[in-house]
């Protein structure tokens, strides 16, 4: 009998065996050495379960419900390569692999399990019985099962006695795991749709040539200038020989992005073809569109520039981003890209990256495999949320250490993490590549005055002495308020807006900026990161010292005035809980320290922090979510660890503007069934708390009409200066 894996739209049929064949030879190649064999043996027997007749019966069109990839999992848990103690661990790598290949990777359970577990599964009979259409073990007559010793991998892993193990082998797990699903993908993909093209291209000698060029093209004509461009040339010379991670922490104003993309292409040019790509990692969708575009106007016509992140249309024909593409088939290209981040030049979000590293689904860990031989640069990495802190330490090491990766980590307020790296990565080691401070005294172009308890009013009335001014707040019912009261030329930001209209905010601020026109700029802390605007002076109400460092960077930027003023207040408003650890130290730094961003006083303030926060840092291991695990390795909870990974803890739900012809539109398509243009609705959507949204229901302002996402009914509550606001009266005539 002739047992077939897929058939074709067209009727062409392919054959179980050539399917393995073609996921063992596809997930080998994706794989690092380390674990080239393992990947080709997960390959080989991942739909061994399709060699039934229940299966053939299925794929024929009959409703017959049959669990095929639970198989080879089977097959591995019964041999001898499970029983022993030298392969025991690539062989429970094997199990939950190919066990979770459709439905994501399971966690362990236990042994009296009878769910949807591992445990539970490999202990379903009717999949072992030789005498029902179930029984898959024709497989045996084209298909040898590979049981690879993997002596150098099990060595890393060790006994998995300690929680650095139990980490490191859910690592090399949801590695393996990506390497097959995506091969899994690729081969059915190129079956079912031979004529799918893929390669997106990047020449990077000319990527190179232009970033120096633009580099080259700033003139140091100021003091400050000039010891911009000697921080930048101390970071290249000590590039060349770093670690596989590196730290870049140089000062707002002085070229970080320019600096970093430079030293990530020296490295990659170095490696003679090892390195194969660049991950830029950004923390925030509100600035990602902002770095994307200037890469595009340095080097896009060099580069098919993959942006992964949700507010990114591909299928936007007027998209300014495709002007430059090499093919007119790029967009596809990308679209495909995205699923597995098969690219050359990627800029995505800190939530991609680090919840593609921790899920269990297939879709996100398709791009594990491919963060290997690149070098990727995380912006603004003290924004790293402190109870993930761990996780995406020992990912990020793990990538370098094991995947042929480089790893840069960039920031003006950077944490001193060598401590963190000791106790959770020992053996990982780093580079400082600016240890010489000396020139961080030109970048002190502005004075920190403390103003202490004070109220909004005499903010806004000391802000009118100045021909720009930028206050930032906590909260966005204070940004709302203080707008509401300031005379003359003013702006707002926050996130009640949408990313259209935040977008519009921040091109008129630049141009009056830029013009000279006195203006008054409120915003919440979404200003801090990657927005580059110059302010004579800055009010920042009391937050982390990060945050207060951050807004400070938008006062006086170029050093034109000979010192800008940052001042930091503090009003009778009740301080955010997420804030009231770090502003309880910042109040004693500032106690302490003639200059809060010497960098002695932030080290000061992140040993603190950390300090603080040291229990929830310490706890939040896949090791400690079962005391089995140390006991018995089929315990590991993938799935429950992954479901309260939460790289934002976001309680929001996103409600639609209909602010515009085109937003109007998109959602009518939406209505008639048309899902496909939810993508494009994002930037016409703003986010509103749990609580928010149970008022606005109560308002009756909101309605689905069935579509699963919420649209506002009534323009009167949304303004494109200040965004949605749930407290205003409906007394406008319309």
């Amino acid at each position: 009998m002739e047992y077939y894996a897929h058939i074709s739209s067209d009727g062409r049929k392919q054959t179980v065996k050539e399917h393995l064949d073609g996921v063992a030879e596809l997930a080998e190649k994706n794989a690092v050495p380390l674990m080239k064999s393992l990947a080709h043996a997960a390959g080989k027997a991942h739909d061994l379960g399709k060699f039934s007749i229940a299966f053939q019966k299925r794929l024929s069109g009959l409703p017959i419900k049959y669990e095929h990839s639970i198989g080879g999992a089977i097959e591995y848990s019964q041999s001898t390569y499970a029983k022993s103690k030298m392969t025991a661990l690539p062989a429970y790598m094997l199990q939950y692999c190919i066990a979770g290949h459709h439905t994501g990777l399971p966690d362990g359970g236990t042994k009296n399990d009878t769910d949807t577990t591992l445990q539970g599964r490999l202990k379903h009979q009717n999949y072992q019985n030789h005498q029902t259409e179930t029984d898959y073990h024709a497989y045996q007559n084209e298909i040898q099962l590979e049981f690879p010793e993997c002596v150098q991998l099990a060595s890393e892993i060790s006994d998995m006695k300690t929680d650095i193990d139990i980490e490191k082998f859910a690592f090399f797990t949801r590695y393996l795991f990506s390497c097959l699903v995506d091969a899994d993908y690729l081969d059915t993909e190129k079956f079912c749709f031979p004529e799918t093209e893929r390669s997106l291209k990047a020449d990077f000698q000319a990527i190179r040539t232009a970033v120096n060029q633009k580099l080259n093209s700033f003139l140091p004509m100021t003091e400050l200038q000039k010891a911009r461009g000697r921080l930048q040339q101390q970071a290249y010379k000590n590039a060349k020989n770093a670690a596989n991670i590196s730290i870049l922490n140089i000062p707002t104003g002085s070229g970080k992005t320019l600096c970093s993309l430079k030293i990530a292409l020296d490295r990659l040019l170095a490696s003679n073809g090892e390195k194969k790509r660049i991950i830029y990692v950004i923390p925030y969708t509100s600035i990602i569109e902002q770095t994307a575009d200037i890469f595009e106007k340095i080097f896009g016509k060099y580069a098919d520039i993959l942006q992964h992140h949700s507010n990114y249309d591909f299928s936007d024909d007027n998209s300014s981003d495709f002007k430059n593409m090499s093919e007119p088939d790029t967009r596809n290209k990308l679209k495909k890209a995205a699923e597995n981040w098969d690219a050359p030049f990627i800029i995505t979000t800190s939530v991609q990256f680090f919840e593609s590293l921790y899920h269990f689904k297939g879709s996100p860990l398709r791009k594990l495999h491919n963060m290997a031989d690149s070098v990727i640069i995380f912006d603004e990495i003290h924004l790293l949320p402190i109870q993930l802190l761990q996780p995406c330490l020992r990912g990020i090491g793990y990538i370098t250490k094991y995947l042929n990766s480089d790893a840069i980590f960039l920031s003006a307020t950077m944490p001193d993490y060598s401590k963190l790296f000791r106790h959770y990565l020992p053996d990982c080691s780093y580079s400082v590549l600016v240890p010489d401070k000396t020139d961080f005294q030109y970048f002190k172009k502005c004075q920190y005055l403390n103003l202490g308890k004070t109220d909004f009013d005499a903010i806004l009335e000391k802000a009118q002495h100045y021909q720009s001014s930028l206050i930032v707040v906590n909260k966005r019912k204070s940004a709302y308020e203080i707008y509401q009261n300031i005379t003359g030329r003013k702006y707002h930001l926050s996130t009640y807006m949408t990313p259209k209209d935040r977008s519009h905010t921040i091109n008129a601020i630049r141009a009056d900026l830029a013009n000279g026109i006195k203006i008054t700029v409120v915003s919440t802390s979404l200003i801090e990161a990657g927005v580059d605007f110059d302010f004579k002076a800055v009010f920042r109400e009391i937050a982390g010292l990060d945050n207060i460092i951050q807004a400070g960077g938008r006062c006086n930027r170029e050093g034109v005035d000979k010192s800008g003023d940052v001042y930091i207040f503090e009003t009778d408003e009740k301080i955010i809980r997420d804030l009231q650890i770090p502003v309880n130290i910042v109040k004693s730094l500032l106690e302490e320290y003639d200059d809060i961003t010497s960098p002695e006083c932030i080290e000061t303030y992140y040993q603190r922090l950390y300090r603080e926060k040291k229990d929830p840092i310490d706890k939040n291991s896949i090791a400690n979510r079962n005391d089995n695990i140390k006991i018995n390795i089929t315990c590991v909870p993938f799935r429950t660890y992954a479901n309260q990974f939460e790289f934002i803890k976001d309680d929001s739900v996103g409600v639609v503007i209909p602010q515009c012809e085109e937003a109007v539109k998109l959602y009518h398509q939406l209505k008639s069934g048309d899902y496909s243009v939810k993508r494009k609705l994002q930037k016409y959507t703003v986010s509103l708390k749990r609580y928010e949204l149970e008022n606005a229901i109560k308002l009756g302002i909101l309605d689905d009409f069935d579509t699963g996402m919420l649209q506002l009914t009534n323009p009167n509550y949304y303004h494109p200066e200040t965004g949605l606001n749930l407290d205003t009266t409906d007394d406008k005539i319309t």
